[in-house]
């Protein structure tokens, strides 16, 4: 997504630019919790417009444009904004000339509560029912909303007071000669968000590169502005997915990402564990996809997942995260040695396990989902209703077994194996995981071998390869499913120039029907899946194409001050030119934030 956020934790501002108006279009706001608890801030100086002269994060300068050859402005306006769970917004104005001075100036202000899935979708929902009002006594102005037990408020207190209507306020601020003078205004939204959880910040690592330490560096502090508290575990912290439309816990999402961190920022691979294992399923329930022992996809708090015009206040259609989850506590446990995590979440282990062998339908061949389900269409990291289409562009039909769920399962059945043997004194338990992943890689070496040697990107209702050359193959070779042969294989295409982009892998190859270099899953550039591929490449000894196409992701985040986005379009790479921007890509964006951590471990 174009544009400028400020995140910490579950609130976000995001405009236009860097100490731009919040305007009240679809995609700028304050939001908190998913909803937007303000939708106008627009600063308002009478005389000349305002002119930027410099626009940091943190701070943005103004002057009135007086024209070329005018007289020197009169005035200088400094405005700065913080966001500790709050918006605050500061402005400074300084005078130039040696006689007193009056400012006139305010906001148009205004607070709609817009749900984050009204701003992301086409979908309309009827709120006619809603109760809307607005209070501009006592000094500060209050707008309320109320819908069918959703209950949201936003508080405006302006330092000095100001003159208040229902939609803004206005000072008129004697300024001294070469003095300054300071305005505020404090932002507060009701319920407030929960509080920042513990410091997440730790050592950032030395990197030889520079271009890699900038990449780190940026990804470390992106992490720790999406850390939130973890649901239902005190003092601890998960990674929000990213800004603006997912500071939320996603399973997959975060797991991923405290995979990827492991290493450097342990804490957030625990607060995940624990997180998802408290809201692990517990019973059977279609409208939320929900099964015993299987972890969540996503849960929400904004007003239309609280009413259930939405499926996702507590949702689990995800058909990844359940073998992730034993993928990350096999690692923490491998970094760490933390045996007192890996003993507390034994249960839920055991329980994951369960339902892939039951309801995910791995004992019987693979981890499966249904397309008719309430929510999303595909319960695989590629969720877009689009995503998995044959090499002609036919969709597949489901239950379908996407390969990658198939490769985290492999590789999730032999970290809960060594648990098992190392930590939960359960030998024999250890032996027949450790046979049901070799079973399961022997099915998947007869079943998702393409005839070209390549890896099916899933297998359709009936059993048949969907054969549209795509991503998914880099993370089957990271997760080590493949025998040497086929892996080199594998790797070999991967590496090929219709896969990579100069700048990254595409999740779908060029030159097929279904590609598409705007599409966010049929040929969008993802920096995770990138340096998943890059990892898997690694380990199947084409170390010269990881490091070719990690130069790339690296060139790519350079354009963007060392922040990788969500997603990059798929449009090759142009001598002297940046990558092409996805119009709706999020940033920042954790597993993308995390993804340079996966290069160092190479």
């Amino acid at each position: 997504m174009s544009g400028h956020s400020v995140v910490a934790g579950t609130t976000c501002l995001l405009t236009a630019g860097a100490g731009a108006d919040v305007t009240g279009s679809s995609t700028d706001g304050f939001f908190v919790d998913d909803c937007r608890h303000l939708s106008r801030l627009v600063l308002r100086v009478p005389g000349p417009p305002l002119r930027v002269l410099r626009g940091d994060p943190g701070s943005t300068v103004y002057a009135p444009d007086t024209g070329r050859h005018a007289d020197a402005p009169y005035a200088m306006v400094r405005r700065r904004r913080v966001l500790p769970g709050r918006l605050i917004e500061s402005l400074e104005l300084t005078s130039f000339i040696t006689t007193p001075q009056t400012i006139d100036l305010g906001y148009e202000l205004a607070a709609d509560f817009a749900d984050q899935f009204e701003l992301r979708s086409a979908r309309t929902f009827d709120k006619s029912d809603a109760i809307r009002g607005v209070d501009s006594s006592g000094g500060r102005l209050i707008w309320s909303y109320a819908r069918r037990g959703f209950t949201r408020a936003t508080t405006v207190d302006p330092v000095p007071a100001a003159e208040l209507t229902g939609d803004g306020l206005r000072w008129s601020v004697p300024l001294p000669p070469r003095e300054s003078v300071t305005l505020e205004v404090t932002v507060s939204a009701s319920p407030p968000a929960d509080p920042a959880g513990p410091a997440t910040a730790g050592r950032v690592p030395a990197v030889a590169r520079d271009d890699l330490a900038r990449c780190v560096r940026q990804g470390l502090a992106d992490l720790d502005a999406l850390s939130m508290p973890a649901p239902g575990v005190p003092g601890a912290v998960v990674p929000a997915a990213g800004a603006p439309w997912f500071l939320t816990v996603f399973g997959r999402d975060s797991l991923l990402t405290s995979l990827f961190a492991v290493h450097h920022r342990p804490g957030l691979a625990a607060g995940t564990l624990r997180a998802l294992a408290a809201a692990q399923g517990r019973v059977t329930d279609e409208s939320r996809v929900e099964e015993p022992g299987k972890i969540i996809h996503e849960t929400r708090r904004g007003e239309l997942a609280t009413t259930g015009e939405v499926p996702y206040g507590r949702y689990y259609g995800s058909v990844d995260a359940t073998p992730l989850f034993l993928m990350l506590l096999a690692a923490y446990h491998e970094v760490t040695g933390d045996d007192r995590l890996a003993g507390e979440l034994e249960r839920a282990a055991r329980a994951a396990v369960g339902w892939m062998l039951g309801p995910g339908g791995l004992t019987s061949g693979y981890l499966r989902y249904r397309t008719d389900l309430p929510g999303l269409v595909h319960h695989c990291w590629k969720d877009s209703a689009d995503s998995i289409v044959f090499a002609d562009g036919t969709p597949a039909a489901g239950p379908i077994a996407v390969a990658e769920a198939q490769a985290y399962a492999y590789r999730g059945l032999l970290g809960a194996a060594r648990l098992a043997a190392r930590v939960w004194d359960d030998p024999a338990w250890s032996a027949t995981l450790t046979a049901t992943a070799a079973a399961l890689r022997d099915r998947f070496a007869a079943d998702f071998r393409l005839p070209d040697g390549f890896v099916a990107l899933a297998l359709d209702a009936h059993g048949a390869a969907v054969d549209a050359p795509a991503s998914n193959a880099g993370h089957v070779l990271w997760c080590g499913l493949l025998d040497d042969d086929w892996a080199a294989t594998v790797a070999g295409r991967l590496a090929r120039d219709d896969f990579f982009s100069g700048w990254g892998v595409r999740t779908l190859a060029a030159g097929q029907v279904p590609y598409h270099p705007l599409s966010y899953h049929r040929g969008g550039v993802w920096p995770h899946d990138t340096a998943i591929t890059v990892a898997g490449l690694a380990a199947a000894g084409h170390r010269a194409e990881a490091a070719a196409i990690a130069d790339g992701l690296l060139a790519a985040a350079s354009y963007t001050e060392g922040r990788l986005p969500e997603v990059m379009t798929g449009l090759a790479r142009e001598r002297g030119c940046g990558p092409v921007p996805y119009p709706h890509s999020c940033s920042p964006q954790a597993w993308a934030a995390a993804a340079p951590l996966l290069l160092l471990t190479l």
